[in-house]
């Protein structure tokens, strides 16, 4: 792990009054309804436990203004999270399929402190609902007891954020998270328990990582570590002030590199590496040589609409 000093670059809102930075904020509910999309992984409910994130990913578009989170470096674990959201899965009369990491990663660094997360696991588990997770941390192997209990009978899916196996090149654009290898290790871990896993190659950073060694390394670091799919974005998005917090990273880390992007890019908010067609192109074969799926709408089909329907079937027979 590289999580460097996290604790001086943040603050935690939350019921232990020692830690207690500020006033927390009040919230009334903790499930957010989806909407379905053909571009993205099919549940019905997303849950963010935290508010910001300290792994330092330079690219993540989280850090935007529209989101509303003035210090984004800092986490903020949500007062009364896991009341709320009992007392709300509680009413459900049905299985639903619940979305964990979309703003923040559920396996920050101060989820080994808080166990929200895994408090959280456990109401799913307990009320019978399945879970999508997604997240750049190994740490989710500590739950793997709890993954498992659900998976009997409900769809489990860990997605892991993976856009480089290079671990030199992580600890530049994402300082704070568990390495590549790492996460290729928690990946293994949790297929030999037979729950389905798959990575995010998202995203990919033109000038840096849009290259085709690097799309093959993770393609073939995937399949050997067990994930079933992968699914990528051949780009990134930038808006407002992430555009220049990044730009900022990159004069840091790889100078000359932002001149590219503003001469290449302007004021785009997807910012599409000019090798997409033949970088896909590349992709595609290459996930066809080694079994891996890639289209949205066969992974929402095979990992958890047939899921579903399979584990229906096992319920119906007892």
């Amino acid at each position: 792990m590289c999580y460097k000093d996290y604790k001086k670059v943040r603050k935690i809102f939350s019921n232990n009054g020692d830690k207690m930075a500020d006033r927390p904020r009040e919230y009334k509910s903790i499930l957010i309804r989806q909407k379905k999309s053909k571009y993205w992984f099919n549940y019905d409910y997303g849950i963010n436990l935290y508010r910001g994130c300290s792994h330092g990913c330079i690219y993540c578009d989280s850090r935007s203004q529209c989101y509303g989170i003035i210090n984004f470096d800092e986490i903020e674990a949500k007062t009364n999270a896991i009341e709320i959201l009992e007392n709300e899965l509680r009413k459900k009369r049905k299985s639903l399929t619940i979305g964990m990491g979309a703003m923040s990663d559920p396996y920050n660094p101060v989820e080994k402190e808080e166990e929200l997360t895994k408090a959280a696991l456990k109401l799913i588990l307990k009320y019978q609902h399945g879970i999508i997770i997604t997240t750049k941390s190994n740490l989710v192997i500590r739950d793997i007891d709890i993954l498992t209990e659900i998976n009997k009978t409900q769809p489990v899916l860990c997605l892991f954020s993976i856009n480089t196996a290079d671990d030199i090149l992580a600890s530049k654009t994402e300082p704070y998270t568990s390495r590549p290898t790492e996460r290729f290790k928690a990946i293994e871990k949790l297929n030999i328990a037979g729950i389905n896993t798959g990575v995010l190659l998202i995203p990919t950073l033109p000038f840096i990582s849009d290259n085709e060694d690097n799309i093959i390394k993770v393609v073939k670091a995937s399949k050997s570590a067990g994930a079933k799919f992968i699914y990528p974005s051949f780009g990134l998005t930038l808006r407002g002030n992430q555009r220049n917090y990044y730009y900022e990273k990159l004069d840091l880390h790889f100078p000359g590199i932002s001149e590219i992007y503003k001469k290449t890019f302007g004021n785009k908010y997807y910012c599409e590496s000019p090798k997409t067609h033949e970088l896909r192109k590349m992709f595609e074969i290459t996930c066809q040589k080694y079994e891996l799926y890639y289209k949205i709408d066969e992974i929402n089909h095979i990992f958890l609409e047939a899921q579903i329907d399979r584990q229906m079937s096992l319920l119906d027979m007892e």
